[in-house]
């Protein structure tokens, strides 16, 4: 295993935000999921400010439902960084979109994929120093939690490599991802001609990654995670995010 210690500078995000939100919608139906307002600003606006203040510098945002709500608020740049969009056409679930927008991006460093409707507010640097050490295909950030009826455990070994993304059936708390990636470009050619259409991150993009025998590490956080995808998180997520 490399043992390289040196820090990769991470300065492109990738966000998926073209979900149609369909549980959040008795609460909020005239924006989309990311742009749910949260004591006045959107959503996405308080993640994008905090990977500002990791470093993030070049935003590109996979788009689908109301882009145009997204688009003319951010328009091209906020805050100093470069905000860019990638239209979906047609629904192409998190892992086509996440392909498509990804062609976007530069082919040989790692970029950093969130989803547009969770928060974990992790250290970008630590998830960089993991990756270059493990020398990843994926590291994917885990939090932990005891609602096993609502997600899913991942299955580890003692060298943090993820052998597992199946539902483990455990009883009291297990690591669950948290949707902050760190991706290496090169995974993605060998995966892009498996999936020429819609597919699912987490359903098939991370199983087919499996079975190619990519590297998948799982970095373990204390930091607070909140998926504003259902209406009881969404009205509780003011107070989580004035205290994070």
């Amino acid at each position: 295993m490399p043992s390289n210690n040196s820090l990769e500078i991470i300065d492109t995000a990738l966000i998926l935000a073209g979900g149609f939100g369909t549980r959040l919608r008795s609460a909020v139906s005239d924006v989309p999921k990311p742009m749910a307002p949260i004591d006045g600003k959107p959503f996405l606006e308080y993640q994008i400010q905090y990977w500002m203040g990791q470093g993030i510098r070049r935003f590109v945002l996979s788009v689908g439902y109301m882009h145009e709500v997204i688009e003319s608020y951010f328009g091209c740049s906020w805050g100093g960084a470069s905000i860019e969009y990638v239209v979906e056409k047609e629904p192409l679930g998190t892992g086509g979109a996440m392909l498509l927008a990804a062609q976007e991006i530069e082919p040989d460093k790692r970029f950093l994929l969130l989803n547009g409707d969770t928060y974990f507010p992790i250290d970008l640097s630590l998830l960089s120093q993991f990756s270059v050490k493990v020398d990843s295909d994926w590291s994917l950030s885990l939090f932990k939690t005891d609602d096993i009826n609502r997600y899913m455990g991942v299955a580890l070994d003692q060298d943090d490599q993820i052998t597992s993304f199946k539902d483990l059936k455990i009883h009291g708390q297990i690591f669950a991802n948290g949707g902050v990636y760190l991706v290496h470009p090169r995974t993605l050619n060998e995966l892009r001609p498996k999936f020429s259409g819609g597919s699912s991150l987490e359903s098939d993009i991370f199983p087919a990654a499996l079975s190619a025998k990519q590297r998948i590490y799982g970095l373990r956080s204390d930091a607070k995670f909140i998926d504003i995808g259902i209406p009881y998180d969404y009205q509780r997520a003011s107070i989580f995010l004035e205290k994070r």
